[in-house]
């Protein structure tokens, strides 16, 4: 029998290898690409380019040392990101050993019935999509495999859960109205009150989530018809499927107690983002001390809590120093000078164009630019400063400006191998990058067609 010929997105190499490349292409560019950059200028506290002052620097291609170091110093560059993960993986393994998360989602899924497990993806991706709205992106790193469970639970594969949970955190994340680092830092040097044009924004949220949900649904009904349609039929699934029929599950004592460590662990961790301004160091801490206190509620003894722990980590470990692995190429594009060059360059051929054709390829900008630098703010202070002059010039509005930038900047946060947290996310719900990938880009193609449908709303309508 002939063999089908495998699509271009079949053919990705191992994440590993491709962002190597990557920094081998980049180093590469270093000797080719005119180096320039833009002086920076402090605006409330913080470094922003100045769009008028772009200017041609004497070339500094990258070393043999510097490219040898680049990915010991994207590591190090990564530190809280891995160490985040690691402890992510940590916890998450003391708390599955205790038997009280499958017990959990075994007696969820039998009060609500299998037979609804629509209505379960559904309430679990809204929830997954609220979170990524509020706290965040990498702050939710540790929850992902609460989904995977759900999913294995319902029928379902490790991708169903990672649709779930990332797909969910990623796109309420990315078209949040209220995301601090995208949306409120653009806002700032775009010079607009913060969080103005809420209502358009939430609505935009709205439907990506909504056709996210769509999305995951419209894959699980196609694996529970054919299950050879599974993009994971190899997944590596154990400790996290339920071990015996639903209508067995029933919730101890000592289920409710490391549960209730967990979630209300979980709830202190949010109130800490949103009251005391917490990221990843302040979230670690607290990870390491909810398995702490997991382990001592599910009766698991010091010494095997540190050996789960070790496992957990042991897990995790690919994904993780693939984040390290993928701020190498910031790193070489930082020594060769060429950061402000791209961005430069990006944007310049958008001068003189129409008002819609360049709010849209605005966006397309962002989108490439996101790929080498993945930050929010970091994007926002280097990128906005050169976009909100432009967008006067053709007589855009700053909402629809700043509204490019975050559909370019955070939906295709879903589908870039330079992505930190999404790695750490895929290691922890067992998920290869390259399925992943084959799942997510026709839904991030989606959403960003439908943020530019948007746009195009904000055009026509003045939105200002």
């Amino acid at each position: 029998m002939e063999t089908a010929q495998k699509r271009w997105y079949e053919k990705l190499p191992h994440p590993y290898i491709l962002l190597f490349l990557i920094v081998v292409a980049v180093a590469i560019l270093t000797y080719f690409l005119p180096p320039g950059v833009y002086d920076r200028v402090v605006v409330n506290g913080r470094k922003v380019v100045d769009p008028t002052t772009y200017h041609a620097v004497d070339p500094t291609p990258v070393t043999l040392m510097q490219f040898l170091t680049a990915i010991p110093r994207g590591i190090v560059n990564a530190g809280i990101v891995v160490v985040i993960t690691f402890i992510s993986g940590a916890m998450f393994n003391v708390l599955q050993s205790t038997g009280a998360i499958e017990h959990g989602v075994g007696y969820a899924v039998k009060r609500i019935g299998v037979g609804n497990y629509r209505k379960l993806i559904w309430i679990v991706m809204l929830i997954f999509g609220f979170l990524g709205a509020t706290v965040g992106f990498e702050n939710n790193i540790a929850v992902t495999p609460i989904a995977v469970f759900v999913a294995l639970a319902l029928g379902g594969d490790v991708m169903v859960g990672a649709g779930m949970a990332i797909a969910g955190i990623g796109i309420g994340f990315a078209t949040s109205p209220i995301n601090p680092y995208t949306v409120g830092t653009a806002h700032a040097i775009a010079q607009l009150p913060i969080y103005s044009g809420i209502a358009f924004r939430s609505l935009y949220c709205l439907c990506a989530i909504i056709l996210t949900g769509f999305h995951v649904t419209s894959y699980m009904d196609r694996i529970r018809r054919d299950p050879s349609k599974s993009l994971v039929p190899d997944a590596d699934t154990s400790g996290l499927t339920l071990t015996k029929p639903i209508e067995e599950y029933e919730l101890t004592a000592r289920d409710k107690a490391v549960l209730s460590v967990f979630v209300a662990g979980m709830a202190f961790t949010i109130f800490g983002v949103l009251r005391w301004k917490w990221y990843l160091n302040e979230m670690a801490g607290l990870f390491l001390l909810i398995g702490i206190v997991g382990a001592f509620a599910g009766g698991i003894r010091p010494n095997r809590m540190v050996e789960l722990m070790i496992e957990g980590a042991k897990s995790v470990a690919g994904g993780a120093l693939a984040i390290g692995v993928a701020l190498a190429i910031q790193v070489v594009m930082k020594d060769g000078n060429i950061t402000d060059a791209v961005i430069h360059g990006l944007v310049a051929p958008l001068q003189g164009l129409g008002i819609y054709a360049s709010a849209v390829l605005m966006s397309v900008a962002h989108c490439l630019i996101n790929f080498l630098i993945p930050s929010g703010s970091g994007q926002a202070l280097a990128t906005m400063p050169v976009m909100i002059p432009l967008s006067d010039l053709v007589g855009m509005t700053r909402q629809v400006s700043v509204m490019a930038f975050q559909i370019g900047d955070g939906v295709t946060n879903l589908c870039y191998p330079t992505v930190g947290g999404m790695l750490a996310m895929l290691a922890l719900t067992r998920v290869p990058f390259d399925r992943w990938f084959r799942f997510v880009f026709p839904l991030v193609v989606k959403v960003v067609l439908l943020g530019w449908v948007f746009m195009c709303v904000g055009i026509a309508i003045g939105w200002n």
